[in-house]
C-alpha cells in the first residue's frame, strides 16, 4: 500500500495522536494495538496518524502520512533522530495539539489529562537520571508546527548536532529548555517497564512485574517489548521475568 498525504488542512483545534513506524522492526500490528489502545483511554474526537514509510496492513481508522524528509547521511547509527520530522513547520496541513506516541509502549490509564496538563511542551523526565535535563520521548505533547526552529537547525547543523548530543531526545530536550519550554509530565504518569514494574532481586523470582499505582503509559525501551515481557524471560540471572499477564489485558487491537 502506497502512503501519501492527506491535502485538507485540519482544524486548529483537533486533537491528534502521533506516532511512528519506518523500517522492519515494529510490524503493522504494533500500530493497530497502539490505535485500539488510545480508542479505549481517550474520550471525545482525535485523529490518530502514523507516519510511516510502509501502510501495509495498518487498519483503516489509522491516517498513515509520509515521514517528510530528513536526507541523513547513509549507514549512521539509528538514534531516533527520525521522530524530528514530527516539529516540521508544515506536517501535512495538520494544525492543534498532538501527542506524539511510541509504538511500543502500553496505555493502562486514561490519556484525557495528557491534552490538559499546562505546559508549552512536556516530556518524560528521564527515570535513570533525573538530575538532567533529558526527556525520554516516548510520550511528548506540543503544538503542531509551532517549533519550526527545532528541525530546521538540526537539518543545517546535523554533523554539530550529532557530535553533542547522543540522540533526537537529548538534542529536543536542550533546545527546548533553553528556550524556557520544557516541562515534565507527573512522575507516575508514564512509568519505565523495565525500571519500575519489574520487582527487585531476588523477589522478581516469584513476583510477576506489576503496573504500578497511577500510571497511564508504560514505556518499554531497551531489549524488552510487551510481547517479550507477556512471555517473561528466564535465561538472564539477576534480570529475570515472569509474565506479566496485564500486558495482554490492554496490548491487543480489540
Amino acid at each position: 500500500m502506497s502512503v501519501t498525504p492527506d491535502t485538507q488542512p485540519s482544524p486548529s483545534g483537533e486533537r491528534h495522536v502521533i506516532c511512528m513506524k519506518w523500517g522492519t522492526k515494529y510490524g503493522p500490528d504494533y500500530v493497530n494495538r497502539l490505535y485500539a489502545m488510545v480508542r479505549r483511554h481517550l474520550r471525545g474526537d482525535f485523529r490518530f496518524v502514523c507516519l510511516t514509510d510502509d501502510a501495509s496492513g495498518i487498519r483503516s481508522e489509522v491516517q498513515c502520512l509520509p515521514i517528510p524528509a530528513l536526507d541523513l547521511p547513509a549507514g549512521i547509527p539509528e538514534r531516533g533522530w527520525t521522530k524530528l520530522a514530527t516539529f516540521s513547520a508544515d506536517l501535512h496541513g495538520l494544525r492543534g495539539t498532538a501527542l506524539f506516541l511510541d509504538v511500543d509502549v502500553v496505555i493502562t490509564g486514561s490519556l484525557d489529562e495528557f491534552f490538559t496538563q499546562p505546559g508549552e511542551f512536556l516530556i518524560i523526565h528521564d527515570y535513570k537520571r533525573p538530575w538532567r535535563i533529558t526527556g525520554n520521548s516516548s510520550v511528548y505533547r506540543f503544538q503542531l508546527g509551532a517549533h519550526p526552529d527545532v528541525l530546521s537547525y538540526f537539518r543545517s547543523h546535523f554533523e554539530e548536532v550529532r557530535q553533542r548530543f547522543r540522540n533526537e531526545q537529548a538534542y529536543l530536550s536542550d533546545v527546548l529548555h533553553r528556550q524556557g519550554k520544557l516541562s515534565y509530565w507527573p512522575a507516575a504518569w508514564c512509568p519505565s517497564f523495565k525500571y519500575h514494574c519489574i520487582p527487585r532481586w531476588p523477589t522478581n523470582y516469584w513476583q510477576a512485574p506489576f503496573v504500578p499505582e497511577g500510571a497511564k503509559v508504560v514505556i518499554f525501551h531497551g531489549e524488552c517489548n510487551p510481547p517479550d515481557a507477556l512471555a517473561g524471560r528466564r535465561n538472564r540471572r539477576f534480570r529475570f521475568i515472569r509474565p506479566a499477564t496485564w500486558v495482554a489485558e490492554h496490548w491487543r487491537e480489540g
